[in-house]
């Protein structure tokens, strides 16, 4: 089996400027090393939050490295720099709100600030790019609320087939 490509993108100022550690990339990387049995290889960047360059690193994660998933963090709030959703849409040919849905549902059962975030998901050619946010605990929550449904996604959009581990997400394919 071919190895899954996973691009992990955090959207950070002061990450990017060296001023503290980027903790939720290595919480992405962390959740898809409990979740995938299936190989991949990760692919990371971290720029500030500068519509450009989020676009820049999407486009080259997507169409230069060839990432199947990409997973964004950061950058979803209301704060006037908080641009990731605005370069995501900017990129991507559909939209796939239901994921921002299901994890802001998710969120306000944890805090009520969560109606502030703006997650979206989309799809650029072969790839699905999810935004997460940014705090390494609302990132697992996240991603287990949605997960389940990343592997068919990527299946009918052609890119590399995930495999999980059923003890931590059990991915759902219809008909199986």
């Amino acid at each position: 089996m071919k190895a899954a490509r996973i691009g992990i993108l955090t959207v950070s100022d002061r990450a990017s400027a060296g001023i503290y550690e980027d903790l939720s990339g290595k919480a992405i990387a962390d959740t898809m090393g409990l979740y995938l049995s299936s190989p991949w290889e990760a692919f990371y960047r971290l720029v500030p939050d500068e519509p450009d360059q989020i676009r820049q690193a999407l486009t080259d994660l997507t169409d230069v490295e060839g990432c199947d998933l990409v997973l964004t963090t950061g950058g979803t709030g209301p704060a006037p720099r908080d641009v990731t959703p605005e370069a995501t849409e900017a990129v991507c040919q559909k939209m796939m709100p239901g994921f921002g849905e299901q994890m802001r549902a998710v969120s306000l059962k944890f805090v009520p600030t969560a109606i502030l975030s703006r997650q979206t998901a989309g799809i650029r050619n072969r790839s699905l790019i999810l935004n997460l946010p940014g705090k390494p605990k609302a990132i697992r929550e996240c991603l287990d609320a949605v997960f389940a449904a990343v592997p068919y996604c990527l299946d009918l959009i052609g890119a590399a087939r995930l495999e999980t581990h059923p003890e931590h997400i059990r991915a759902f394919r219809p008909g199986t």
